[in-house]
């Protein structure tokens, strides 16, 4: 994604260290990241205008419980933009979030939340994928990129596959 002159990388600890996935975001060059103070519902409106504008947004919430926070946008908004503009608007973002990791410490039942098969059942526009295994990562990334079918994708990564596959 790095490599797409029209991607930019958005959301809590992008910029700056704090979580599993700023590790992640270390070869991207500083133009790109955009860091957010702790305002998920802004973050996905700013995606969302972002896409509108031509980039592919990647909205990086570290865990489930955060992106739960910026529902109203992802639901109401980026899901619904088809119906709202009479298909004339279907803007890209790649949402990218986890399940948090409970080992080698359990951070608490608000930090591990899988919420995929409820926001499949929400959801008309926007596809939901689970990265269970490690080889489906970089397919499944290229894959909402390269959508051309008007479709956002949530990519759910599992905290504690980065230190156990």
């Amino acid at each position: 994604m790095a490599k797409k002159p029209d991607t930019i990388f958005l959301g809590q600890a992008v910029a700056a260290p704090g979580t599993a996935m700023s590790n992640t975001l270390v070869d991207i060059p500083a133009e790109r990241l955009l860091e957010f103070p702790v305002a998920e519902e802004m973050q996905m409106g700013q995606s969302i205008g972002l896409a509108f504008d031509g980039y592919v947004s990647v909205s990086i919430f570290p865990r489930w419980n955060f992106l739960l926070l910026a529902m109203n946008q992802l639901v109401n908004h980026l899901d619904k933009m088809p119906e709202i503009t009479s298909d004339r608007i279907r803007p890209r973002v790649i949402i990218r979030t986890s399940v948090g990791s409970e080992r080698p410490l359990f951070p608490q039942h608000q930090h591990i939340g899988d919420y995929s098969d409820a926001l499949k059942l929400m959801l008309d526009h926007v596809h939901v994928v689970r990265l269970e295994e490690a080889d489906q990562i970089l397919p499944e990334y290229q894959k909402a990129y390269d959508r051309d079918d008007g479709r956002s994708t949530i990519l759910v990564e599992y905290g504690d596959y980065y230190n156990e596959k």
